[in-house]
C-alpha cells in the first residue's frame, strides 16, 4: 500500500448546458494530471453540466445526455488516473446531485449529495432527491470521502465518512461568491477537520453564470486546521496536491499560498468576471451603454473595458436641453481615459417631436414626471436600436440604491441585457471608483491610472431630467438611504430597527414605501452580478403586489 497519493485539482470554469465543452475541459485537466503521474484528477460539483443548472436537470432529455456524456468521458479517460467529476444522476426514477468516480473506463463509484441547500440562490430540494448517508470510495487503495458542497457544512456527513474509514476528505463545490464568503468557508471547513481529525481539500469552481460568480479560492487543511494550500481567487488554476501517510494518518504537503484580494478587489473582480462570462457564454463580443457624465455609467464603462477591452465598449452620450456642459465634459473625460469609442446623439429635437405628438391627449394636464420620463425612454429606444443594429449588448447602469427604491425609468434607463452594478449600493460605488483609480491588475483589460476623474466622483448625483435636478430632491442623501436599505433589505430588519439605529422615522417610512412599490420594476429589470447574500432576484423573493407595511 502506497504512503503517497497525488491529486490534481481542476479549479475551472464550465458553461451551463455545454456538455461537450465541459467534458473537453475535464479531459484537458485529466491530461495534465496524467502527465504529472496523478493518482486522481478532481473537478468540482456538477461540473459536467455547469452550475447552477436549475430546472435543466428536471428535463429528462438533458439528464440522459449528461449521463451519457459522463460514461463517454470515463471511457476517454480509461488509461490513466481516476477522474472525479460532478454530474446529475438518475436512479430508480430519482434525480441526484452526484459526484462520479471514473477509473479504467468505468464509473466505479457514485456519491449522492445528502444535504440539499434551499436558501439564497439555491433551490436544490426542488430539483434533486437527497442521497443517503454513505461511506467513502476507494482509489488506488486509499479511501476518500467526498461530502458534496453543502454536505461539508453539516457535521453528520463528514463524521459518517470518518467513521466508515475515510482517510481524507475531498469536498467538490459550486459555491458562489458573496462578500465575506472566504472566511465563512474556512471556518466551516476547519470545524469539519477538527471534528474528524482528517485532512480536507476544498475544491471550488470559477466563472460567471447569470447573476452568480464562482470565485474558486480552493484550499487544503491539515489535521488541526492548519492551511496547507491556498489556490487563487477567480482564476482558472490546475494544482497538484501531494498527500503523505505517516504514523498518525495522512497530511497534505505544503503547497502554494495565493494571496486573497481585499473586499473592494473581490467585488470589482466579481463584476468584471461576471460580465465577461455573461457575454462570452451568451455569444456577445461587444457592449454599449449610455454615458451620462455621472459616476454610475462611468464605473460601468470601466468594468466593461476591464472585462472585454475598451475597443469593444461603445459609449453613447444622449444629451437633452437639461444636460449640463459639465456632464458633457465629464463623459468625454471618461472615454478619453478609457479609450472607448464614443458617439453623441442629441435627443432634444426627438423629445420635442414626441411631446408634440402627445400634446392633444395631454392637453389640460400639468407637466409632470411623465414628460421627464420621456427623455429616459427615448434614450432607451435609441440605445436598443444601436444594440439591434450592431449586435452589441446594452448595459444598464443602475446601482443597488436606485434599484431598491425604483429611482429609474422602466423601459428607459432600465433597458438592457445586464447590469454589472445591480448589487452595489451607491456609497460603495464611490469607494469602488476610488479603489479602481488607485489599482490596476493584470486581469484588467482597461488602462491603468485615474480613469474616473475625482470631480465625477465628488459631484452631487443628478438624473438631469429637469433644471437643477439633484437625486437628493427625491431621496434621502445616499449615506442615509443606504444605511436604511442595509437594515430593511440585507438584514431584513424593521422600521423600529432603523429608528433604533438613528435614522429619522419619516425617512425610513419613505424608503420602505419606495422599496415595496418598486418590486414590479425589479421583476422586469436586467440581471446583474450578485455581490452580497441579499441581492435582488433569487436571494430576495418578494411578491409584486403586496399591501403589507411595517409601521
Amino acid at each position: 500500500m502506497s504512503d503517497q497519493f497525488h491529486l490534481t485539482l481542476g479549479q475551472m470554469n464550465p458553461t451551463v448546458g455545454d456538455l461537450k465543452g465541459n467534458a473537453a475541459l475535464a479531459v484537458k485537466v485529466w491530461t495534465v494530471g496524467r502527465d504529472a503521474d496523478a493518482d486522481m484528477v478532481a473537478l468540482p460539483e456538477m461540473f459536467l453540466t455547469g452550475y447552477n443548472a436549475q430546472d435543466l436537470v428536471r428535463k429528462p432529455a438533458f439528464t440522459k445526455a449528461a449521463m451519457q456524456t459522463a460514461q463517454t468521458l470515463a471511457e476517454t479517460c480509461a488509461d490513466g488516473p481516476a477522474l472525479a467529476i460532478g454530474c446529475p444522476w438518475v436512479e430508480n426514477g430519482k434525480t441526484y446531485n452526484a459526484y462520479l468516480i471514473c477509473s479504467g473506463g468505468q464509473i466505479i463509484s457514485r456519491v449522492l449529495k445528502h444535504h440539499l441547500p434551499n436558501d439564497n440562490v439555491f433551490d436544490e430540494e426542488r430539483v434533486f432527491e437527497p442521497g443517503p448517508l454513505a461511506g467513502p470510495y476507494n482509489v488506488g487503495g486509499v479511501r476518500i470521502g467526498s461530502p458534496i458542497c453543502e454536505d461539508a457544512w453539516h457535521e453528520d456527513v463528514p463524521e459518517t465518512l470518518e467513521e466508515t474509514g475515510a482517510e481524507f476528505l475531498l469536498v467538490p463545490n459550486g459555491s458562489p461568491y458573496a462578500r465575506g464568503k472566504f472566511d465563512l468557508r474556512i471556518n466551516h471547513m476547519v470545524a469539519r477537520v477538527v471534528e474528524t481529525g482528517l485532512p480536507l481539500i476544498y475544491l471550488n469552481m470559477v466563472g460567471g453564470q447569470d447573476d452568480q460568480v464562482f470565485d474558486g479560492a480552493s484550499f487544503g487543511l491539515n489535521p488541526g486546521g492548519a492551511l496547507a494550500l491556498q489556490m487563487p481567487a477567480f482564476d482558472e488554476t490546475i494544482a497538484h496536491v501531494h498527500l503523505n501517510r505517516g504514523p498518525s494518518g495522512w497530511t497534505i504537503a505544503q503547497g502554494s499560498q495565493a494571496k486573497l484580494p481585499d473586499s473592494f478587489e473581490q467585488d470589482y473582480r466579481a463584476m468584471v468576471l461576471a460580465l465577461r462570462d455573461y457575454l462570452r457564454k451568451s455569444g456577445f463580443e461587444k457592449v454599449l451603454l449610455g454615458l451620462s457624465g455621472g459616476i454610475d455609467s462611468a464605473i460601468v464603462a470601466t468594468i466593461a473595458a476591464d472585462a472585454i477591452g475598451p475597443h469593444n465598449v461603445r459609449c453613447v452620450m444622449l444629451p437633452s436641453e437639461y444636460t449640463s456642459q459639465a456632464s458633457l465634459d465629464d463623459a468625454q473625460t471618461v472615454v478619453d481615459a478609457l479609450g472607448c469609442p464614443f458617439d453623441t446623439i442629441p435627443i432634444a429635437e426627438s423629445r420635442a417631436a414626441i411631446t408634440a405628438t402627445l400634446a392633444p391627449l395631454f392637453s389640460g394636464h400639468d407637466t409632470d414626471l411623465t414628460e421627464e420620463n420621456l427623455q429616459s425612454r427615448l434614450r432607451g429606444l435609441l440605445l436598443m436600436a444601436l444594440s439591434n443594429k450592431f449586435g452589441e449588448m446594452l448595459l444598464t447602469t443602475g446601482n443597488k440604491s436606485e434599484v431598491a427604491v425604483g429611482y429609474a425609468t422602466i423601459y428607459g434607463d432600465m433597458s438592457g441585457g445586464y447590469n454589472p452594478i445591480k448589487d452595489l449600493y451607491k456609497t460603495r460605488v464611490f469607494e469602488i471608483c476610488r479603489w479602481r483609480n488607485g489599482a490596476h491588475r493584470d486581469w484588467m483589460m482597461g488602462p491603468a491610472g485615474e480613469v474616473i476623474a475625482p470631480r465625477i466622483i465628488d459631484k452631487p448625483p443628478s438624473a438631469e431630467l429637469r433644471p437643477d435636478q439633484k437625486d437628493s430632491d427625491s431621496l434621502p442623501d445616499y449615506p442615509v438611504l443606504d444605511g436604511i436599505l442595509q437594515i430593511l433589505v440585507d438584514d431584513e430588519g424593521s422600521v423600529a430597527d432603523c429608528v433604533a439605529a438613528g435614522f429619522d422615522y419619516t425617512d425610513v417610512m419613505q424608503v420602505q414605501k419606495l422599496l415595496y412599490i418598486s418590486e414590479y420594476k425589479r421583476f422586469q429589470s436586467a440581471p446583474g452580478v450578485r455581490l452580497s447574500e441579499r441581492a435582488f432576484w433569487l436571494d430576495r423573493r418578494y411578491p409584486i403586489v403586496n399591501r403589507w407595511r411595517d409601521s
